[in-house]
């Protein structure tokens, strides 16, 4: 059976309890996934991270963990890549802690660099950061860079395949939004989501995705806001999405970013049920 899964990045907006039984919620609404939000940092303990661990076993969600957002693994400073080194490292105990089967986070920004020295840097502190995870003996554990929004940023889809290809322990994570942005609205067909996963499939063997999906609105610098999936003025498009990931038989977990997290995750369910061949 393929596994499709759909669930919100963070908390259900209407969830006022603790992240570490957020799953109870999330399975009740009729989802099956969860990206627990490290954004301002990894604050939540061992103990609960057990808990959350534990809960997302009983109620069949799986977990993933969205890192800091304060991480750049290629900039011009070097106690900025030695924060990020140390931020990543906090992340990866904390999801296999939690059981998080993939640990989500942005490469970093080109600055000064060209896309081929900032790769270069963000590589040296990759290897850093395994270095420190076996010292410590933490070996559960899967990084996920994700393709990134901002032309300024590093994280194209050719950067983020080469940084899965150079490294153990890395899959990518595939933010449509982000490479509809970075790509001025040019995604916009099965087609086009279909040469998504072709060049992922030839390029990292894969048949198995971790992507984020929501409307988007971009300048020409690329993202510059995330909206809702009913305002149509955005993009990119759903419907051809769905029919993509039903046609390439693919396990994928799809994490929604949008305004209202797992009411839009609901959404793209509902339509990917009404889709699949009767």
């Amino acid at each position: 059976m393929v596994d499709v899964r759909f669930g919100p990045a963070g908390r259900p907006i209407n969830y006022s309890g603790n992240a570490k039984d957020a799953c109870t919620y999330i399975r009740a609404e009729g989802l099956e996934a969860y990206e627990y939000q490290a954004t301002y940092g990894v604050k939540i303990s061992q103990t609960s991270a057990l808990d959350l661990k534990k809960n997302s076993e009983d109620e069949d969600v799986l977990v993933s963990m969205h890192a800091p957002y304060y991480i750049n693994l290629s900039s011009n400073k070097d106690d900025v890549i030695d924060r990020s080194i140390q931020r990543l490292v906090q992340s990866a105990k904390a999801s296999e802690w939690m059981g998080a089967y993939r640990t989500v986070f942005h490469p970093g920004f080109y600055t000064t660099y060209s896309s081929e020295e900032a790769m270069k840097r963000c590589k040296t502190a990759i290897t850093q950061i395994l270095d420190k995870l076996d010292t410590l003996d933490v070996k559960d554990f899967c990084f996920a860079p994700e393709t990134t929004g901002k032309k300024s940023q590093l994280g194209n889809l050719d950067e983020i395949i080469e940084i899965c290809s150079s490294f153990d322990h890395f899959e990518p994570t595939v933010d449509f939004a982000h490479l509809y942005a970075r790509s001025g609205g040019k995604i916009n067909t099965r087609e086009d989501y279909g040469k998504i996963f072709q060049k992922l499939e030839n390029e990292l063997g894969i048949k198995f995705l971790h992507c984020h999906f929501t409307h988007i609105e971009y300048t020409n610098a690329g993202e510059r806001k995330h909206h809702i999936l009913s305002d149509e003025n955005y993009g990119p498009p759903l419907t051809p999405f769905i029919e993509e990931i039903i046609e390439c038989g693919w396990d994928i977990t799809v994490i929604c970013e949008s305004p209202v997290i797992d009411q839009d995750a609901l959404l793209m369910k509902d339509i990917y049920r009404k889709t699949l061949p009767k």
